[in-house]
């Protein structure tokens, strides 16, 4: 059995001509998998007997809505999407004067183990495929009634992590005939895997590359990202300039701001050393307490002193505005909450 909806146009028009269907066909079967039909009887233009063929041999993907929860200060939703063998996911739909915004995630958990974060909490169980994050798009969409203009990778898991899932997703999803999200209003983060950057660079693909910085120095980041044990931060900044060189899309780094660990004036200092001259954007993030975590977030003076710091020394920067603060929306809490839900009801997550 096949996953149709993981399929590129190509790939569709060769599995529909081995079931001994017209190739024409593939067409109105892209259209309506990215339309959010969840059965092949609702593929209306469709000859039963087709769509009988098509059920034989291969399936739709779909995600049950486990959970939502709407923000009552912005709006924001936060979702929980299960898929069929019980795992969960999250999402968030965010509106934006510029048009809606959606954060999916790429896996269910995640391997990085960065300490601030509660996705890698139980470590990674699985990549999703292409079809399931498909699916988160297709399911905000189908819940809000609204349009999406822009998408992050930036739920639970590492996108790199799962590169040619990940690949994949993006031209499915900027496909013309299909959601036709661009490519430029895309951005993909990651905790800094050099060996991806440097492989997604070559991709000619633009889409925005996020980059989860967080510490100038690796006495700092080891302890808080277990990733740079591997890619230290001047081999992650190699691969930055790398990836700028190629592609000439500018890079965003990440940086959230834990009270008593990389907030200090020195650490200010170090990181306008560390990417001083270097066309990026740095994005100050005030970190999202969570249970599954000591550290806690500094003032906002001490936040914008901060950030006063950096600006002075000729970076570009802006305070990230918090949202969702009121339901869980940080990457992970809604999905521990399931599991630890779960888990005392003697069920797996």
């Amino acid at each position: 059995m096949k996953d149709i909806k993981s399929m590129t146009p190509d790939e569709l028009s060769e599995f529909v001509q081995s079931i001994g269907e017209p190739q024409y066909r593939a067409a109105q079967v892209f259209k309506w998998l990215h339309g959010g039909v969840r059965d092949f009887d609702e593929m209306t233009n469709i000859s039963i007997k087709t769509r009988s063929k098509l059920r034989e041999h291969s399936f739709i993907v779909t995600a049950e809505r486990a959970a939502k929860q709407v923000s009552k200060k912005d709006g924001t939703i936060k979702y929980l999407f299960a898929f069929a063998d019980g795992n969960c996911v999250e999402s968030v739909f965010m509106r934006y004067k510029h048009g809606n915004s959606i954060c999916i995630s790429t896996q269910a958990g995640c391997r990085m183990g960065c300490g601030f974060c509660a996705s890698t909490v139980g470590g990674l169980i699985r990549n999703l495929a292409p079809s399931e994050m498909l699916e988160q798009v297709i399911g905000i969409m189908r819940d809000t009634g609204e349009k999406i203009t822009n998408i992050v990778l930036m739920g639970t898991g590492e996108p790199l992590d799962n590169y040619d899932n990940v690949i994949r997703f993006l031209k499915l999803v900027n496909d013309k005939n299909g959601l036709n999200i661009g490519m430029r209003h895309i951005s993909l983060s990651t905790s800094g895997l050099c060996d991806k950057i440097y492989r997604l660079a070559e991709e000619n693909i633009p889409v925005t590359l996020s980059v989860s910085l967080h510490a100038p120095d690796d006495g700092t980041r080891n302890k808080i990202m277990p990733v740079n044990r591997k890619y230290g931060v001047s081999r992650l900044i190699e691969a930055c300039r790398y990836y700028y060189s190629r592609t000439s899309r500018r890079i965003s780094f990440e940086y959230a701001l834990i009270s008593g660990v990389n907030d200090t004036r020195e650490a200010a200092l170090n990181l306008s050393r560390l990417l001083s001259g270097f066309p990026c954007h740095i994005n100050l993030i005030m970190l999202n307490k969570t249970v599954e975590s000591d550290f806690s977030p500094p003032s906002r003076d001490w936040a914008r002193k901060f950030q006063g710091i950096l600006e002075q020394n000729g970076l570009n920067v802006t305070m990230r505005r918090s949202m969702g603060e009121d339901i869980s929306a940080a990457c992970g809490q809604l999905r521990r909450k399931a599991i630890a839900a779960n888990e005392r009801n003697g069920l797996t997550t």
